[in-house]
């Protein structure tokens, strides 16, 4: 089969290469799935670069990844199923988020097959193609876990979502109004139309204003791009809001080397017990029922993927790594394979 293959850490267009590999054999519990599109998104980027360093000590491997295979998200076809694996038969269209670690280490999916455990797997909607099914997984997950289980959304809240026109942002406008917030989305010109149309009551141009300096209180800000400090944010809360800070880090430009985001997060995450608008680490479901809740959610009709307009072959995946990494992009950025 064809695949990505990465044999080090370093600069993604020297690392990664288009290959002829054997495809895999689905273990017991496992399903073997022609892939027809998967997503690039930051933690790809992380997980190739091996930056920041400490995820090499969270699963991703120390001196190489330990799965030559980027990529996380996977959409595409059942075509073997392994003993004891009976959720699907060959020709069921799936989709999910397959990795069983964090998101910051490579699970497989920039190919043409890939073995996944069948719990992590959902049926893909009948309204959406196989490019819109690869655009919901970890984002829409990310966005989930943080709005609902730490930022505690509650209808009639006024909710802002800095970086909204991006791959998690767009979920985060959606389902923020799913659960009857009012939303004001921040992000460039170009997308603020996006965003409305996905229903954001007010958008902001972040080249143009500065949200923290508006004189604007929301009771939940999600930020997802800002390296603004917690004493500006803090400004557009109300004494009773939520900050949650998912810290995208721009591609290495904003974090830390050892830590990336989490060089900002830990700090904060220590002094939530003293700060009532800090959430610290709140439990929630587990990720499978998460899953089921967005699945759910994609049926209804009340989520709908945002792909961009530029979709890339597998041939072209450092090509789409460096559009991503320009922030252009208006949702999530697919593969097809």
């Amino acid at each position: 089969m064809r695949a990505i293959v990465q044999e080090e850490y370093g600069p993604y267009r020297e690392v990664l290469h288009l290959r002829e590999v054997p495809a895999p054999v689905p273990g017991p519990g496992q399903v073997l799935v022609r892939g027809r599109a998967t997503s690039v998104h930051a933690d790809v980027w992380h997980a190739v670069t091996g930056v920041p360093y400490v995820l090499r000590v969270m699963g991703s491997g120390l001196k190489a990844p330990k799965q030559r295979i980027p990529g996380t998200d996977l959409a595409g076809e059942v075509v073997q199923v392994g003993l004891g694996a009976t959720r699907f038969a060959p020709g069921d269209r799936v989709f999910g988020e397959i990795t069983s670690k964090n998101q910051w280490s490579n699970a497989g999916t920039f190919a043409e097959f890939a073995t996944v455990d069948q719990e992590l797997l959902a049926r893909i909607p009948e309204n959406l193609s196989f490019e819109q099914a690869a655009a919901v997984p970890t984002a829409a997950l990310i966005a989930l876990v943080n709005l609902r289980d730490q930022g505690r959304v509650r209808e009639g809240q006024r909710v802002l979502v800095n970086g909204a026109g991006g791959a998690v942002g767009v979920w985060t406008v959606q389902l923020a109004r799913t659960f009857g917030a009012e939303v004001t989305a921040v992000d460039a010109p170009a997308k603020l139309d996006l965003l409305r149309d996905l229903g954001a009551d007010h958008v902001i141009d972040y080249t143009e204003q500065d949200f923290t300096r508006m004189g604007l209180r929301y009771d939940l800000v999600f930020d997802i791009v800002s390296q603004a400090r917690f004493s500006e944010v803090r400004r557009a809360l109300e004494p009773d809001g939520t900050f949650v800070l998912v810290g995208h880090d721009q591609y290495g430009r904003s974090g830390h080397r050892l830590l990336g985001s989490l060089g900002r997060m830990l700090p904060l995450l220590a002094i939530s017990p003293l700060v009532k608008q800090l959430p610290g680490v709140r439990p929630g479901p587990a990720r499978q029922e998460n899953w089921t809740t967005i699945v759910e959610l994609l049926k209804e009709g009340r989520l709908r993927p945002v792909v961009d307009q530029r979709v890339f072959p597998l041939e072209q995946a450092t090509d789409a790594i460096d559009y991503l990494a320009t922030g252009a992009a208006k949702g999530r950025v697919v593969l097809t394979l």
